[in-house]
């Protein structure tokens, strides 16, 4: 018997497993996060498919895609949902619960928590995850974040998002290296110069020579570390030339410790995104946009 014909409200426990497949985009995940079996998600998963007509999820081989019926379905039955297990989680107690955010360490470090610290001294209670941005996104799918500062746009319709700001990015080194700042600096006046990456395929250094001298960069970088701030701290020491996002090093370029060794018109960029949960905004998540918002302005 087809249960095509049924609401969908007979049994809410099928859409709190669509939901967690949706987020985690993983049946093994989503059994975690439930405590229950796979084999659960799947009968579960396979019920939804049955009332809904037509299937929710495409398997692959690192998991589940959801089709866009299910993408739409997400947004519509994530806010009540969500709604629901607030109400009952917290039924008796009179905290709310704190407001996760996700972004990269140098981006809460500088921005975010200058940002949310008069929210703090005033009683919101935050959690701050730091990772890569890939990592981010995924728990923000799975549920155990409210919001993240990304560099990746999501894919899909399923994660409400909005452009944040546009990092620029400046070549940057110590006045005690001995570059001569020029607006005709180009790769051959940084020979011998020892180059700081961020990671070994250096991104951050073969864009801007990609962007800004118009060739490769077929150089391999004398430092390699997986930290902005540390690269702004060892170009500071006189450790060699790096590129790194004007935010990050504003006080740096003010009082003269680096200096940009190449001034332009058209630095590279790149945008960060705010994105949150599926559902209605909550107030505390509206504040948090609206303090960034102001921070980046």
């Amino acid at each position: 018997m087809s249960d095509r014909n049924g609401d969908g409200l007979r049994d809410l426990g099928l859409w709190r497993t669509f939901l967690a497949a949706h987020r985690s985009g993983s049946v093994s995940a989503a059994a975690r996060m439930l405590g229950v079996a796979q084999s659960s998600v799947t009968t579960q998963l396979q019920a939804l498919e049955r009332i809904v007509g037509e299937p929710l999820f495409v398997r692959h081989a690192r998991g589940i895609r959801p089709t866009p019926r299910a993408d739409d379905l997400a947004v519509r039955v994530s806010g009540p949902l969500d709604a629901l297990a607030l109400a009952v989680g917290t039924r008796g107690s009179a905290e709310t619960p704190p407001v996760r955010i996700g972004g990269a360490a140098e981006f809460v470090e500088r921005v975010v928590m200058p940002a949310v610290a008069p929210m703090i001294a005033a009683g919101r209670r935050i959690t701050v995850v730091e990772d890569l941005a890939e990592e981010l996104l995924t728990q923000l799918r799975a549920g155990s974040l409210d919001v993240v500062v990304s560099a990746v746009r999501p894919r899909g319709r399923a994660l409400p998002c909005a452009a944040l700001i546009d990092e620029e990015f400046a070549l940057v080194a110590a006045p005690s290296l001995g570059v001569v700042p020029s607006t005709g600096l180009g790769p051959a006046d940084l020979e011998g110069v020892p180059l700081l990456a961020y990671a070994g395929d250096v991104p951050i250094l073969r864009r801007y020579w990609r962007h800004v001298f118009a060739t490769r960069l077929e150089r391999t970088p004398t430092l390699i570390v997986p930290d902005l701030r540390a690269l702004a701290a060892a170009a500071v020491a006189g450790a060699g030339a790096t590129v790194l996002p004007t935010y990050l090093i504003a006080d740096e370029l003010e009082d003269g410790r680096l200096v940009v060794l190449r001034e332009t018109d058209d630095a590279p960029i790149n945008t960060l995104y705010l994105v949150r949960r599926p559902g209605p905004l909550t107030d505390a998540v509206a504040e948090i946009d609206r303090v960034l918002r102001l921070a980046v302005g």
